[in-house]
């Protein structure tokens, strides 16, 4: 199954990082955190990663094309457009995408089980599985009844408590409710198919971090030192 790493945005909310260097390639203890990400799946046996490239994305091709991975990893970076919106970076890639396949966004860790979020996708039968963690609420948030998504809403105070955390699993019929590179992937083509009961959810209670700014940054390298992300 393929791996869609979505890497290709400005990052404006720790510029004072992302003025050098694109967000996916700020180092975690050491380590830019897209490689991590990579790292996660590989330990579940999945070895195709799309990389979808924009602001400073030579950075990221350079980094994959010098680093030292296992033989049957294959890391294939995409310029998917300077200014394109998540969505229209899935929508770029869609003559890669002829199967079911996972997208990710590259600013974000977590230990969620990769198989059993495939296994729960392949049950439900559903065009995407979202996964559904719960930190605080400034993040956007997604009603949840019997798996089933019924509502999904960016960045919205709203007392369910669970949100957008990423790692999707999608069906490639998915893609005609993609517009163009102006499209959100968290915007219309979600909440389209949410009112056709094509969205489900897989709740994760486990490790997940993302890092929107310097303090995020920061938490998520206490909690990888204090190993919370094995928990």
């Amino acid at each position: 199954m393929k791996i869609v790493i979505l890497a290709g945005g400005l990052g404006t909310r720790i510029s004072e990082l992302t003025k050098v260097i694109p967000k996916p390639m700020i180092k975690i203890i050491g380590k830019p955190i897209i490689h991590r990400i990579v790292d996660h799946f590989v330990s579940y046996g999945f070895n195709e990663f799309y990389i979808a490239t924009g602001y400073k994305g030579n950075q990221i091709k350079k980094y994959f094309q010098n680093c030292k991975l296992k033989k049957d990893i294959k890391v294939k970076c995409i310029f998917t457009g300077k200014d394109s919106m998540t969505g229209g970076r899935i929508k770029r890639l869609t003559k890669y995408l002829d199967k079911t396949f996972i997208a990710t966004y590259g600013d974000g860790l977590s230990n969620v089980n990769i198989k059993n979020l495939v296994n729960f996708h392949n049950k439900k039968k559903k065009l995407v599985t979202v996964t559904a963690v719960r930190p605080p609420a400034r993040f956007g948030a997604i009603k949840i009844v019997k798996d089933t998504v019924k509502y999904f809403r960016e960045k919205n105070n709203l007392d369910e408590g669970w949100i957008n955390g990423g790692f999707f699993v999608m069906d490639p019929k998915f893609l005609k409710y993609i517009k163009n590179d102006d499209t959100y992937l968290e915007q219309e083509p979600l909440k389209n198919i949410t009112k056709k009961n094509q969205l489900v959810a897989y709740k994760h209670y486990g490790f997940w971090q993302c890092m929107d700014t310097l303090r995020d940054k920061e938490i998520l390298e206490s909690k990888i030192k204090n190993k919370e992300h094995i928990d």
